[in-house]
């Protein structure tokens, strides 16, 4: 995969990274949107797709980005299909860091060294190109405002944003009260988007470990996006090897 064209789980963080502090918005739920960022990138790629409410690996050969191929073998490894829910859910400490290096490599943000309280040390992050945060940004706004079903993409972008609770980091107060139901809205226009997405909240809920049984099928439902299934068998937890993925870095 070239650097062409900047990933989801960049997107993502480059929304969320704010300008004036350098810190990142929603830093806890953040961490399992990038997790659920991967899972659509790696779709997008080709890699993987989904089979209900789980994730199975259909082309296991790496896309060239480190951080994503980590993530593809780990899914691989498990060797049947593994459920959003439980794969996001998966410890994700450093997940953020992981990627904020990762753009500080690709050049995309620099690190800034300060201290807290005069004492603790501290590292923001600046954004070196602000043209791209707007280009993010304007593709949202966009896709709000005309209310033409946007490309896969940035769908599955707007998902991941509402997911995390960037609505109302990017759209604050009252005034942006309708932007932000509309990004919710968005939504429907991805089906792996909006899977990645409800795992995402439904792990924030507290219902990860939680079976739910399959609600019955209506009209224009999309299949996948919410359908839930008993844990899947053969996929233990594993820690450990869910966590390396946080920390791994761009090489």
């Amino acid at each position: 995969m070239g650097r062409s064209r900047r990933t989801i789980p960049e997107e993502l963080l480059l929304l969320a990274l704010d300008p004036t502090t350098g810190t990142t918005a929603q830093p806890q739920s953040l961490d399992l949107g990038l997790a659920g960022a991967q899972l659509v990138e790696l779709a997008l790629a080709g890699r993987i797709a989904p089979d209900g409410d789980r994730i199975a690996v259909v082309l296991p050969r790496p896309t060239g980005d480190p951080t994503l191929d980590s993530a593809l073998e780990l899914l691989r490894r498990r060797g049947s299909p593994v459920r959003a829910v439980h794969w996001i859910g998966g410890p994700r400490l450093g997940l953020r860091q992981t990627y904020l290096t990762h753009l500080e490599r690709c050049g995309m943000v620099h690190a800034v060294a300060g201290q807290m309280c005069g004492v603790l040390p501290t590292t923001r992050y600046q954004a070196t190109d602000t043209a791209i945060s707007r280009e993010i940004r304007a593709r949202l706004d966009s896709a709000i405002r005309t209310g033409v079903p946007p490309d896969p993409r940035t769908a599955a972008l707007a998902a991941l944003a509402h997911a995390v609770g960037l609505g109302k980091h990017l759209y604050p107060g009252n005034e942006g009260r309708s932007s932000r139901s509309r990004l919710r809205d968005l939504i429907r226009h991805d089906p792996m988007g909006g899977l990645v997405a409800h795992a995402v909240m439904d792990v924030q809920n507290g219902v990860a470990a939680q079976p739910r049984r399959a609600p019955a099928a209506g009209p224009g439902r999309q299949a996948g996006t919410r359908a839930a299934a008993e844990p899947a068998a053969g996929v233990p937890a594993q820690p450990s090897r869910r966590g390396s993925m946080a920390r791994v870095g761009a090489r």
